[in-house]
């Protein structure tokens, strides 16, 4: 009887684990179930948060930080990679992103992304060859007109003065003055987590600024100043069509103005895969185990579990996911529509969030060895 090989290759479950602990858990409960199991941990992410501590491990450098405004001006400690090959990454969430706050409609209009510049603008200064920027978790919608303006970008109203930082106060620009921008002179690559374009119901104010606290009447606005932001930006750049590209809608629209800028927009979750080597690993691999806090349709549209779980379905690897949550649209990821064989829910019987959160680990361990043991019993099943 020989030992089946599992690839264990999770997401971050958002404030419970990163992906190397949640990785370690999986792996912990593989090796519970079926002693001999042999488990490569391959922690993975998509642009979203916990990007550049697994770029970081797999490729070595250092982390460093810095004090910067928050989304709302509120100073904040930033931590940043150096990889040794010269590249900063950066995670748009480090500066500008959401925390634990639940924002008001009034805070996901004035929601900025000028720390992240401050951010991107110190990593240059100390020698980065290359900006990696990850855009996934950032808590409003400026488009990048925040990040631009901490990089000496020049946006001003109809008076000649700097409107307010945030979405709304794009709705107010009248004209836009590159000349002192400063991107380094180094070449900028963005990781993406979704494929939204910038604008209409599939933009980043209609789709994504619910999430971040707009009603309404504040994506109405934030959509108007997305819409005037594009105009400029495009007419600045020459770059036109910039705001229907996959990815333009990424983090608030951020997307849309370092594309407009030059900047190559790449899935984060393919670039991390190329990485750490996931198509490598998965053909000596029996199963695959990923998964993230919330599997939905959302999952789809460039999440790491996507991704990994159609690497494994090329590769004639059965996929599941473990998830804290199922949401909508879940079943689409589910074969024949979608690469995954099984989703698990983690955890059993009534308890708080709270609770759940601080219980992912050993919940984990549990869902793959219980994952595991569901392969097993799959006619031809591998590893006998």
């Amino acid at each position: 009887m020989g030992g089946i090989r599992v690839v264990a290759a999770p997401n971050a479950f958002r404030g419970s684990l990163d992906a190397a602990g949640a990785s370690a858990a999986m792996a912990s409960g593989l090796r519970a179930a079926r002693p001999g199991t042999l488990v490569l941990e391959l922690p993975l992410a998509d642009g979203g948060d916990g990007t550049a501590a697994v770029l970081l491990a797999a490729r070595g450098g250092q982390w460093r930080s810095l004090r910067v405004p928050d989304a709302w001006g509120q100073p904040r400690h930033a931590p940043w990679v150096l990889l040794d090959d010269g590249s900063a990454v950066v995670e748009i969430s480090a500066a500008s992103g959401l925390g634990r706050r639940r924002p008001t409609p009034a805070q996901a209009l004035r929601a900025s992304s000028y720390g992240t510049g401050l951010l991107i603008a110190e990593a240059l200064r100390q020698g980065a060859r290359r900006v990696l920027l990850a855009l996934g978790g950032i808590s409003g919608s400026d488009g990048g007109g925040g990040l631009l303006a901490a990089l000496g970008a020049r946006l001003l109203d109809g008076a000649g003065q700097p409107p307010p930082l945030g979405g709304q106060g794009l709705a107010e620009l009248a004209r836009l003055d590159l000349s002192r921008l400063d991107l380094g002179g180094v070449p900028w690559t963005v990781l993406v987590d979704v494929q939204s374009p910038l604008l209409g119901p599939n933009g980043a104010a209609a789709r994504f600024g619910p999430q971040k606290g707009a009603g309404a009447e504040e994506v109405r606005l934030l959509e108007a100043g997305l819409r005037r932001w594009a105009t400029l930006l495009e007419e600045a750049t020459g770059r036109r069509g910039a705001r229907e590209l996959p990815g333009a809608g990424a983090a608030g629209g951020s997307g849309f103005a370092l594309a407009a800028l030059g900047a190559d927009i790449r899935s984060g979750a393919e670039v991390v895969a190329e990485t750490v080597g996931l198509d490598a690993a998965l053909e000596q691999a029996d199963l695959l185990l990923t998964g993230e806090g919330r599997l939905d349709a959302q999952t789809a549209q460039g999440k790491a579990p996507w991704l990994a779980a159609s690497r494994a379905s090329a590769c004639g690897v059965p996929a599941v996911a473990l998830a804290g949550s199922l949401g909508p649209g879940w079943e689409g990821l589910l074969a024949p529509q979608g690469p995954l064989e099984a989703a698990l829910v983690l955890g059993t019987g009534p308890r708080g969030a709270r609770q759940a959160m601080a219980e992912t680990a050993r919940d984990l361990e549990i869902a793959a060895g219980q994952a595991l043991r569901l392969c097993l019993a799959r006619p031809g099943r591998p590893g006998t």
